[in-house]
């Protein structure tokens, strides 16, 4: 994958499964961004394939594209709602837009939604009421108003607190749980990597290729790549090791 004559990464072969919180993890400038909008269909790669099932994405014809993508959510980096929308009217959109469903129909869904992410009552607020953990959680709500198989997250923790961090790795792990949604999540938070990660790859920027791929808590015990052991421990090799 890349811009032009500039190769960011190649030579990536993974495989997510079914009901796995996926993490893409690696330093600033490895191409997780990029990646994550090859996997969405926001830009094609250079080369190579992309996977859903025995469905070849970027081979498909648009049309099949977006039913593909109509299977899953995303949350953005910073929630990404419209400010003059309320909540209720952000969530909501997507129901309007792509099903038959009447005006209280759509009320219901996106009540039940708000609650399910931990606000109950707030269909009548603007993102401008609410805190950032809100908007999070808010945004959430609206990445799984279809009831999505698949969840894509791009910086979920992102300027949050350690604890609002945290609640939103509880509710990531109870949304797999009850849904049963496969989450793919680019993240260099190490506390949420280690709290929910099942599976991941790690980029490596300067090979520009993936350099290790498993349970995130077992290459963190396992792993003899100093690169990887590097960025799993930030350096602090030795307190992980007294740790282990």
């Amino acid at each position: 994958m890349g811009y032009g004559d500039f190769i960011v990464m190649r030579d990536l072969n993974f495989s997510v499964n079914r009901g796995d919180i996926f993490i893409i993890m690696g330093a600033s400038g490895c191409g997780k961004s990029t990646l994550l909008k090859i996997l969405i269909g926001l830009k094609r790669p250079l080369s190579g394939q992309v996977f859903y099932g025995d469905s070849n994405f970027w081979e498909a014809h648009p049309s099949e594209r977006e039913q593909m993508m109509r299977g899953s959510g995303i949350l953005y980096q910073y929630g990404a709602l419209w400010s003059s929308m309320s909540l209720a009217e952000n969530i909501g959109l997507t129901l309007q837009r792509y099903t038959k469903l009447n005006h209280r129909q759509i009320q219901e869904i996106v009540s039940l939604k708000l609650s399910l992410v931990g606000l109950a009552g707030f269909e009548g607020y603007y993102p401008s009421n609410i805190s950032g953990g809100m908007k999070k959680r808010a945004a959430l709500a609206r990445a799984i108003v279809m009831d999505p198989d698949i969840l894509f997250f791009d910086e979920p923790s992102a300027g949050l607190d350690p604890i609002s961090a945290r609640s939103l790795d509880d509710l990531i792990l109870e949304l797999r749980d009850s849904m049963g949604t496969t989450i793919i999540i680019v993240t260099h938070e190490l506390a949420s990597i280690f709290a929910i990660g099942d599976n991941s790859i790690f980029l490596d920027v300067d090979l520009k290729t993936m350099t290790a791929s498993e349970d995130p808590n077992r290459l963190l015990a396992e792993s003899e790549n100093p690169t990887v052991r590097r960025f799993l421990t930030r350096g602090k090799e030795g307190a992980v090791e007294e740790k282990l």
